[in-house]
């Protein structure tokens, strides 16, 4: 099979979930590759460099291990399309907040619990709990799974409508 014919094969998710991996191997943090490799692969009004945004998210925020970096940049991404691109269309904040609450939390939350019901956790502490070397190849082979992982699953909630 070509090269061509191979690239019209791969999914929007897969090739989503193939860049971030790769992204990791470079040395991105996981809040980052998720991001930059929703960016690569989906329509966004942002810069590339908007991938600043992310940086902070990486190794559980600040590498404090709190709520996963990957989750995290998946949950940024997915903004650049579901998100509100205005918040003030709705006129009076009792419209905006329900706008909130019914429209927009819940292709969020969708996403978070997904994850939740797949690793059992959504803190980097308890995903790499049993890697206490935050250096080690194992732990970082067991953050790239997941990094592919929330890249793939942020490109499949874009897919809804």
């Amino acid at each position: 099979m070509s090269a061509e014919m191979e690239a019209e094969t791969i999914s929007l998710p897969e090739e989503t979930k193939a860049k971030a991996r790769d992204y990791f191997r470079q040395g991105l943090n996981c809040a980052e590759c998720v991001f930059l490799a929703f960016y690569d692969t989906h329509e966004t009004n942002l810069p590339r460099e908007a991938v600043g945004l992310a940086s902070g998210f990486g190794g559980g925020i600040g590498h404090t291990k709190h709520i996963c970096g990957a989750i995290s940049g998946a949950l940024l991404a997915l903004g650049t399309q579901k998100g509100r691109s205005n918040p003030f269309a709705k006129e009076t904040p009792r419209e905006r907040s329900l706008e909130l609450r019914e429209d927009v939390y819940p292709r969020f939350a969708d996403l978070l619990e997904e994850v939740k019901e797949h690793y059992g956790t959504v803190l980097c502490a308890e995903l790499t709990a049993s890697h206490p070397d935050f250096d080690a190849p194992a732990r970082r082979q067991s953050c790239a799974e997941i990094v592919s992982y929330c890249a793939d699953l942020c490109a499949r909630h874009a897919e809804k409508p």
